[in-house]
């Protein structure tokens, strides 16, 4: 069987993203105490138990999403199409660092900036090898739109 069929090709985004995932949960836990707390938030802030549900099912839509581009014939839109899809990942990991670990919301908007930016130019290089793929990342697309405007919500309310 070809390496573009196998269903073992999956295993290294799940792992990517399952990285991502286990390091952004550990520095949230770690980053939820007294300055979260004070942090003045939108009403529209979800409860916390709400987003280890939502990130996991995203997560697996990423993956199977980026698996399905992997398993399209080698070419330039492939793999640019993975080389965005390994950048929005990047920007994913780094909100948790930069909003729980350092505190620092502004540049956690701005990296949720970036990443909505990535993840839109992932959509459209995906589409053009794979509409599903390409609909397998919408989900995601529309929370970083929703944790942006948490996240900016944030911003404006603790202006300090």
């Amino acid at each position: 069987m070809s390496h573009y069929r196998s269903r073992a090709g999956i295993l290294p985004f799940l792992a990517a993203t399952a990285a991502v995932a286990v390091s952004g949960a550990g520095v949230t836990r770690r980053g939820r105490g007294l300055w979260y707390r004070r942090l003045r938030k939108p009403s529209y802030n979800p409860p916390a138990w709400l987003f280890g549900p939502v990130w996991t099912a995203l997560y697996g839509l990423m993956s199977w999403s980026a698996y399905r581009i992997w398993k399209k014939p080698d070419s330039p839109g492939r793999t640019r199409a993975l080389q965005i899809w390994t950048t929005q990942l990047a920007l994913n990991g780094m909100w948790s660092p930069l909003f729980f670990g350092r505190h620092a919301p502004r540049a956690a908007l701005a990296d949720l900036a970036a990443m909505w930016l990535a993840i839109a130019a992932y959509i459209r290089e995906a589409a053009r090898l794979d509409r599903l793929a390409a609909g397998l990342m919408a989900p995601y697309l529309g929370w970083v739109t929703f944790a942006g405007a948490l996240n900016a919500g944030i911003v404006r309310r603790n202006p300090g």
